[in-house]
């Protein structure tokens, strides 16, 4: 059962860093592997899970932002809309490889107003949110002697 809660404890920790949530999904990651809670690829896995769905959700909501680019509440002005996306357009999807990095997940939501292709989205997307948390359970285990 504390199996069960811990797990859902770090997808969700890691599906929330993902959206526009302020939230550090590493430090719940780093809590379970510290207590040993779990075996590493069980962490990876489900961390990585929900991180990779967390952005599903900031391509919906890209795909849904655009229509609302006239509105008075909406997050950014036209210029600076316009920019992103030509910014998108010059760096391409590549640019998805660096959306494991908190500053730089709104990449997701550009990739959502530019219909960057589903297929395209999850394989970079998922590259570089595993890549991250391998990195960080490799880092944590060999400050750790592990």
């Amino acid at each position: 059962m504390a199996l069960t809660i811990s797990m859902l404890t770090l997808f969700v920790a890691a599906f929330l860093a993902a959206t526009v949530v302020p939230f550090q999904s590493e430090v719940v990651l780093l809590g379970m592997q510290l207590t040993g809670i779990a075996p590493l690829w069980l962490l990876l896995i489900v961390a990585s899970i929900g991180n990779i769905l967390g952005a599903f959700i900031n391509y919906a909501i890209g795909v849904r932002l655009e229509h609302f680019r006239d509105r008075r509440w909406f997050p950014m002005n036209a210029a600076k809309l316009e920019r992103a996306q030509r910014w998108f357009n010059t760096y391409g999807v590549w640019t998805l490889l660096l959306s494991w990095a908190p500053v730089l997940g709104w990449f997701t939501v550009v990739a959502g107003i530019m219909r960057t292709p589903l297929w395209q989205f999850t394989l970079l997307v998922s590259i570089a949110k595993t890549g991250r948390y391998a990195v960080v359970i490799w880092l944590t285990a060999r400050a750790m002697g592990d």
